[in-house]
């Protein structure tokens, strides 16, 4: 059949609307969609292409997926702990209020509040100093140095100019945020002198970052943060350091060695910051601690309202610090999941793979990593699930694809999952899961 032909058969849209069953959408949402699986056939069918679908199958499904929601609990198998693509931190048990909240209200005079207070409190017993919270790290970045050194120099080494991630870059934000970069030392080492003989009447801020995502290793050299703080005094200039992860808890025992918060600001730094959805466990959220004149300096920063932080956000952060604070570790899955040893995880990988029938399973010696940007090249040791598979990406989607999607990792003809990050109230899911791959 001639194009034209094929066009003039497509179906007229209230056609389409009268032969649809779909109780509870409204009959406008049909039509829009219709118009545009028509426009879709159309096209279509100029290119000289189909994908075989009737019209009335299109608009069903394009319904379905108005109607179910696209951000879905998914089951991580991949032994990543903080997964960027997944969420980073696993979020605990919430119990959102419906309603209203005291979100700015003070309850106790009956006036306005401040909406930090719901956290300030618990900052405080953490780290020993005043914090506000933004809606991330970047922002984090960006307000510190709008306030402290917008149209004036930031002096930071050439080895922490680092790219945050999906190509954020510190000497990008550092732009944006009107301070000027003065670079010093090299990428491998830079000592206090360079520092010292960067300084000048223009500079505001003297800027250390931590490189969360990379190690440089060999012949390299940089100042101790007390050092840093030292110059710092002696020159009324502030110290600002950036530690990305934001490790509140010793991790050490655990084989995760990352610098803590508190031992940053005594050290000396005068500004801290860093993420709330990584090693602190809670929701994304970029938290900024030091100084109590600097903190409410940051506080009265124009930008600070757009980038303030929702009632949402403020909940499931303020009972995440509260858990950490009375270390209620099993509360707070992230760090539940780092503190987890390997003979642990191989005990429930046994017990789930005795209830599979039909399937040949291993259990075999593997590595979690704690991800997201965070401690590369530490790893913690595990025990994985091994399925024999020919055909990984096809067993793949069919994970993806069930109704609590399952995310495991692909090697040498072979799933493996990782039972670190699965919760435990999720391991029947899990097992009905595989049990399905047979």
């Amino acid at each position: 059949m001639s194009e034209s032909g094929k066009l003039r058969e497509l179906p007229a849209v209230h056609d389409v609307v009268e032969r649809i069953s779909a109780p509870g959408i409204p009959r406008h949402l049909l039509v829009a969609e219709t118009r545009r699986a028509l426009d879709d056939a159309r096209r279509e069918t100029r290119s000289g292409g189909s994908n075989g679908l009737s019209i009335e199958t299109r608009v069903e499904r394009a319904v379905g997926a108005l109607i179910a929601p696209s951000l879905r609990r998914v089951i991580n198998a991949t032994g990543v702990v903080l997964h960027t693509n997944l969420g980073r931190a696993p979020l605990g048990t919430q119990s959102i209020h419906s309603g209203y909240s005291n979100l700015e209200y003070d309850l106790s005079s009956g006036r306005r509040g401040k909406r930090d207070v719901h956290t300030s409190a618990l900052l405080e017993r953490l780290l020993g100093a005043s914090g506000i919270v933004v809606n991330n790290n970047a922002a984090a970045i960006y307000l510190a140095l709008n306030e402290l050194a917008a149209a004036h120099e930031v002096v930071v080494s050439r080895g922490e100019l680092i790219e945050i991630g999906d190509g954020f870059r510190i000497p990008d934000i550092m732009q944006r945020s009107g301070a000027i970069l003065r670079e010093v030392g090299t990428t491998n080492r830079t000592r206090i002198g360079d520092y010292r003989g960067a300084i000048t009447e223009r500079t505001r801020l003297l800027l250390r970052v931590h490189p969360s995502n990379f190690r440089i290793e060999g012949f390299t050299a940089r100042p101790a943060l007390a050092e840093l703080a030292a110059l710092g005094r002696e020159r009324g200039i502030p110290v600002y350091e950036d530690l990305g992860s934001g490790c509140i808890v010793d991790l050490r025992p655990f084989g995760v060695d990352e610098p803590l918060v508190s031992d940053s600001l005594q050290a000396g730094a005068n500004l801290v910051s860093f993420s709330g959805d990584k090693l602190l466990g809670g929701p994304q959220a970029g938290i900024l601690a030091g100084d109590p004149e600097i903190i409410a300096r940051l506080r009265r920063n124009p930008m600070f309202r757009a980038l303030r932080v929702d009632k949402m956000i403020y909940h499931a952060l303020e009972a995440t610090l509260r858990n950490v604070l009375l270390e209620r570790w099993e509360e707070v899955p992230a760090l539940r999941m780092i503190r987890q040893n390997a003979a642990e995880i191989r005990a429930r990988a046994e017990r789930l793979v005795a209830t599979l029938e039909g399937i040949k399973a291993e259990i075999v010696p593997g590595e979690s990593v704690i991800g997201g940007g965070a401690t590369p090249e530490q790893s913690i040791p595990t025990w994985l699930i091994a399925i024999a598979c020919a055909h990984e990406d096809a067993a793949q989607k069919r994970l993806r694809a069930r109704h609590s999607p399952v995310v495991a990792r692909a090697e040498e003809k072979r799933l493996l999952f990782d039972l670190r990050t699965v919760l435990p109230d999720e391991e029947a899911e899990l097992a009905a899961a595989l049990q399905a791959l047979s």
